[in-house]
C-alpha cells in the first residue's frame, strides 16, 4: 500500500493545457474516486498517475518516491481498464498469470497469486474456462484478477463498469466496495457516473475543465458543495437552481426575490452580499415542498414519475427553461396542470453568488458529514 501526493500537476499537448494546478493528497488506503463530466481529464489525470501520460509539470510521489520519470511497470501500480483486453485464447487462469509469467516469477509463486485472486472474487471454480463462456461481469473479475496478481501499492481503475447492464452495474458496485475491504490498498477509480462516486468513495475528486473543483467525503460534497457546478452535478436527481436578487441579509439568512414568484429565506452567511445582488437559489428535490400556507414560488405540474414507494413530480415555472423536481410520496396525486405553490426550509437551502461560489450555510440540522469506510 501507499499514499499518493501530487503537487502542482500540469499537462499540455503542445501550446494546449489541459490540465492545470492539480493539488490532491490521497492516504494510504483510501478510495479515491474522480468524478466529472466527459472531457474533464480525469482519465488523463489516471493515466498520468499510471506513467502512461507524461507530466508537463508538477510533481507526483507514490509512497515516498519522486515519479515524474519512472516508468510505468516500475511504479508499483495495477491498472484495470474500461475494455477488459483478455487473451481469448487463454483460459482464465493464464489470463491472470501471464503477466507473473513474464515477471520470471516461479511456477509456485504464480499459483498461489491465482489462486488467491481468484478466491476473492468468487470464479475459483471458472479458473479452466476461455473468456468467451464468461458473463461481462465474470470478465471484468478476470481483468481485476489479474491486477491483484502483481499485489500493486495502488490500484487504478478506468471506468471499469461503463459496459455493463445497469442491473449488473448496482451489483458489481457492491462487489467494488468489498474487495477495498479485503484489500485494504489504495484505490483510484474514474467514472462519470456520480452513484458510483457516492456509493464507493472514502473521498470524491470533482473535476471540470481539467481543474479539481472540490475534493471531499461523499457527505461534504452532497450538503455543502463549493459552487454551483458541484452541486448540480453531485446528487440524482440534480439540484433544483432558480435566480433571483437578495433582499435582505441578517445575522441568520438571506431574504432572496425569487425570479417569477415570492421571496425565500436561505440560512447561510451572507456577509459577503449587498441587497439587489443576483444571486441563485439551490434546493435539492427531497427538500422542495408543497407549500401549506405562503408559497415562495407558484409552478404547474407537468409530470409525475412513479418510482414505487416514492414519486418525482416535475413543476415548470415562468421564465425558466428547467422545471423543478420535488420527490413526494408515492400516494400524492397532483392532476397534470394544476397549479401547485413551493417552498423550502430556510435551513435546507443554498446559496450562490455571481460568480458560482456557495455561501456558507448555517444550518444546525444539516449534520456533519461522517466519516466512510467501507
Amino acid at each position: 500500500m501507499a499514499a499518493v501526493s501530487i503537487r502542482n500537476l500540469a499537462k499540455r499537448y503542445d501550446d494546449n493545457e489541459v490540465m492545470r494546478d492539480i493539488n490532491l493528497e490521497i492516504e494510504d488506503g483510501e478510495f479515491v474516486v474522480f468524478v466529472g463530466p466527459s472531457g474533464c481529464g480525469k482519465s488523463t489525470l489516471l493515466r498520468m498517475i499510471a506513467g502512461l501520460e507524461e507530466i508537463s509539470d508538477g510533481d507526483l510521489d507514490i509512497g515516498t518516491r519522486r515519479m515524474n520519470e519512472v516508468p510505468a511497470s516500475k511504479r508499483g501500480v495495477a491498472m484495470v481498464f474500461q475494455s477488459y483486453a483478455l487473451y481469448p485464447h487463454m483460459s482464465l487462469y493464464d489470463n491472470m498469470a501471464f503477466g507473473l509469467k513474464i515477471a520470471g516469477k516461479s511456477k509456485a509463486e504464480i499459483d498461489a497469486a491465482v489462486q488467491h485472486a481468484a478466491k476473492i472474487l468468487h470464479i475459483d471454480h471458472l479458473l479452466d474456462r476461455k473468456p468467451r463462456a464468461l458473463s461481462g461481469g465474470q470478465r471484468q473479475r478476470v481483468a481485476i484478477g489479474r491486477a491483484i496478481t502483481r499485489q500493486p501499492s495502488v490500484f487504478l481503475f478506468d471506468e471499469p463498469l461503463s459496459n455493463l447492464d445497469a442491473a449488473l452495474r448496482v451489483k458489481m458496485r457492491l462487489e467494488f466496495a468489498k474487495l477495498h475491504d479485503d484489500l485494504k490498498t489504495t484505490m483510484i477509480y474514474v467514472t462519470h457516473d456520480q452513484i458510483e462516486a457516492m456509493t464507493l468513495a472514502d473521498k470524491i475528486v470533482v473535476l471540470s475543465e481539467g481543474r479539481i473543483e472540490q475534493v471531499g467525503s461523499p457527505q461534504t460534497l452532497y450538503h455543502h458543495p463549493a459552487n454551483r457546478f458541484v452541486a448540480g452535478f453531485i446528487g440524482s436527481p440534480k439540484m433544483n437552481f432558480i435566480d433571483g436578487s437578495v433582499v435582505a441579509v441578517q445575522a441568520d439568512g438571506v431574504q432572496v426575490q425569487l425570479h417569477g414568484g415570492g421571496t425565500q429565506w436561505a440560512a447561510v452567511d451572507g456577509s459577503t452580499l449587498q441587497p439587489g445582488q443576483k444571486v441563485t437559489l439551490g434546493v435539492r428535490p427531497e427538500h422542495l415542498n408543497i407549500a401549506q400556507g405562503q408559497a415562495a414560488l407558484q409552478a404547474r405540474c407537468s409530470a409525475l414519475e412513479l418510482l414505487g414507494d416514492f414519486s418525482y413530480l416535475y413543476a415548470a415555472y415562468e421564465g425558466a427553461d428547467d422545471a423543478l423536481i420535488l420527490r413526494v410520496p408515492d400516494s400524492l396525486d397532483v392532476p397534470h396542470g394544476s397549479i401547485i405553490g413551493l417552498a423550502a426550509e430556510p435551513a435546507r437551502c443554498h446559496l450562490f453568488d455571481q460568480q458560482g461560489r456557495a455561501l456558507p450555510r448555517l444550518a444546525s440540522s444539516v449534520a456533519a458529514p461522517a466519516e466512510r469506510r467501507h
